[in-house]
């Protein structure tokens, strides 16, 4: 999706206040942050930010090719268990032919 020429993107004013302080004193610490909505910017780049999936924080590093992208995206918030062993709807049945 194309950025608006219009709209800065956005990113939460605690999440930026927190990611100055770690350049100004350039400290490699790992960032909590909930704001899933936010925009990655160039400010961001070769730190480690630890992004809430609803039920822990996901550590992601920062790179270059991350940029305009939302935080949300690299936390997922589902986990995928496994497929059931008895599912009778993807094997089909030995006495039926398949049909071409």
């Amino acid at each position: 999706m194309a950025l608006s020429r219009k709209k800065n993107p956005f990113a939460a004013d605690h999440l930026l206040k927190k990611i100055e302080k770690a350049n100004e004193n350039e400290e490699k610490e790992i960032i909590q942050t909930w704001s899933r909505t936010s925009n990655i910017i160039p400010a961001m780049f070769g730190h480690t930010i630890a992004i809430h999936n609803g039920k822990e924080h996901l550590p992601i590093y920062i790179t270059d090719r991350m940029l305009h992208h939302k935080l949300g995206e690299f936390a997922p918030t589902r986990t995928f268990g496994e497929h059931p062993k008895n599912d009778n709807k993807s094997h089909p049945k030995k006495d039926q032919k398949s049909r071409r």
